[in-house]
């Protein structure tokens, strides 16, 4: 029943992209116009993200960060045995950032560009937040279980807590999901979800 549900999800995923987009095409626009006038070029912003299975693809953004600004985490640990539940990643807004790139993170707005992701089959709309493989190359075997489905555009973690919990509460939730994964737990997530945005709770 699951695997039959991953693949009708997967198709789903990709129908509601398109549709979305094409709605959207004049919001992405607007936004594009506005980071231009604000900061210049580039308008998007990719990075390397862990996928399913351990897939590594380019993740895309509408670029809320100073062109000076390093977005790749210096992560440089004697971590053995995967990384330690008490871990937190902090991140704070980097200098030079502008009301234009905060209010686009607030609202989660420069998240938008990962929908052609979902089109692409590297994410999907609800799953595991994407990685970086500079903390994933530290997962011992539980953590790696998170990377069993697609990483998604929201999950159990993000309505959960999101920047402001641990490292362990984060595998937990996301565990959690892989082996619970259900149309009825992803209705429910993305729900809460479009509540968090409107919130804009645990942003960052």
């Amino acid at each position: 029943m699951k695997l039959k549900y991953l693949q009708i999800k997967s198709a789903l995923d990709i129908i509601f992209s398109v549709i979305l987009i094409v709605l959207m095409t004049p919001v992405f626009l607007i936004i594009g116009i506005f980071i231009f006038l604000d900061s210049g070029w580039p308008i998007f912003f990719k990075q390397k993200r862990v996928g399913k299975n351990g897939k590594i693809f380019n993740m895309w953004k509408f670029r809320s960060m100073p062109l000076t600004h390093n977005n790749h985490p210096n992560v440089n640990r004697e971590w053995t045995n995967g990384i330690p539940d008490d871990f937190i990643y902090e991140t704070s807004s980097p200098k030079g950032i502008t009301k234009l790139s905060y209010f686009l993170r607030k609202t989660s707005l420069d998240e938008l560009p990962q929908l052609i992701n979902v089109i692409k089959g590297d994410m999907s709309f609800i799953g595991p937040r994407p990685e970086v493989p500079e903390f994933t190359r530290y997962y011992n075997q539980n953590q790696n279980n998170r990377l069993k489905v697609k990483p998604g555009l929201s999950g159990l973690a993000q309505i959960n807590g999101r920047s402001s919990i641990t490292h362990g509460e984060k595998i937990k939730w996301d565990n959690t999901y892989v082996e619970n994964v259900s149309f009825t737990l992803d209705f429910k997530i993305l729900f809460k979800t479009f509540w968090k945005v409107v919130m804009s709770k645990d942003s960052y």
